[in-house]
């Protein structure tokens, strides 16, 4: 068996103490997506940034499944409302294949095609199928349940114009066996020993994924900083505008590089609110840092939606918000 260097995993590209590691949620927000998408392209290039996309989402599915597993069959117990199925939705079916007895081989699709929807909306449409977080993810829970080397490959996008975003998930042998030129390109960008060891030795810590968000209370008056991420509430106006032009004379704000906007209750005034929100983004992006908003209640989604200058990311849950919060400023100081 050969040795895996300790270092391996960082060689990747990944640091085991991301952020970006521990949570995929994130990572199936359509408007995150986006961002991550065109990022990737601008900075690697299609093909490097499609494979950096493969990994990260290999990472996620094979923690998942290794967690829905340790679950099912270990002592620990999952925690009360957790969740230990796939983070991502797929529908799989069995598929005949004569090429190794024995061989796994599945067929499916993503019914929600998020990716694909984040591509289109970032790049537009794609002369070669987009979902490779998703065919990444796939193949790590796939790998992670079933305790087999397995790659999905998209077969069918709907970024292309397909009606479907489906796949074909087969033993890495197989695909070998097969000669498939897009296949054997993957597979040497997916060391599945080294990524499973990696999972192994961090899942608990992989869990822990959710710093200072037991102290914030949805609707609280209390500007919170932890480090890169700042949490304040909008109370309308001038309020949160004067909070943040004097937070930003504070020395100890000049880390802070994601705030998160906290409109829970808020309704929204077309007129008053909309400006001061717009004067608000454009205040923080000043800083050179990014806006989230959360917990926006229905009646304030139609006014957020005509703003002109737009936040990075809209999320409905607070906690949410701040876990993507943390991962951006993670993104921020680890560019793959």
């Amino acid at each position: 068996m050969n040795q895996i260097p300790p270092d391996a995993i960082g060689v990747l590209g990944f640091d085991p103490e991301a952020v970006l590691l521990k949570e995929p949620g994130i990572l199936l927000d359509p408007h995150f997506l986006s961002a991550l998408h065109a990022e990737l392209r601008s900075e690697l290039g299609e093909s490097d940034a499609n494979l950096t996309l493969l990994q990260m989402g290999f990472l996620h599915g094979l923690q998942d499944g290794m967690r829905a597993v340790n679950a099912a069959f270990g002592s620990g117990q999952p925690e009360s409302g957790s969740s230990v199925g796939p983070s991502l939705a797929f529908q799989l079916r069995a598929r005949v294949d004569h090429s190794e007895p024995g061989a796994i081989s599945l067929n499916g699709h993503w019914p929600e095609q998020i990716e694909a929807t984040a591509h289109l909306a970032a790049l537009g449409e794609s002369e070669h199928p987009s979902c490779f977080l998703s065919a990444g993810y796939t193949s790590g829970w796939l790998t992670g349940t079933l305790d087999a080397d397995i790659l999905a490959l998209e077969s069918s996008c709907s970024a292309c114009g397909a009606g479907s975003c489906g796949f074909s998930a087969r033993d890495a042998s197989v695909w070998r066996e097969s000669g498939d030129p897009t296949a054997l390109k993957i597979l040497e960008a997916l060391p599945f020993a080294v990524f499973r060891a990696f999972v192994e030795a961090n899942l608990t810590s992989l869990d822990d994924c959710r710093p200072a968000l037991d102290r914030v209370d949805p609707g609280s008056s209390i500007v919170h900083i932890w480090g890169p991420v700042m949490v304040i509430p909008f109370e309308g106006g001038d309020g949160a505008l004067n909070a943040v032009e004097l937070i930003g004379r504070d020395p100890a704000a000049c880390d802070v590089s994601v705030v998160v906007v906290d409109l829970s209750g808020a309704v929204l005034d077309e007129a008053f609110d909309a400006i001061a929100l717009e004067q608000l983004v454009e205040l923080i992006e000043a800083w050179g840092a990014e806006v989230v908003f959360a917990a926006a209640s229905p009646l304030a989604e139609a006014t957020i939606a005509d703003l002109e200058r737009q936040p990075l990311l809209i999320q409905k849950d607070l906690a949410e918000a701040i876990t993507a919060a943390f991962q951006l400023a993670n993104a921020q100081r680890n560019p793959a």
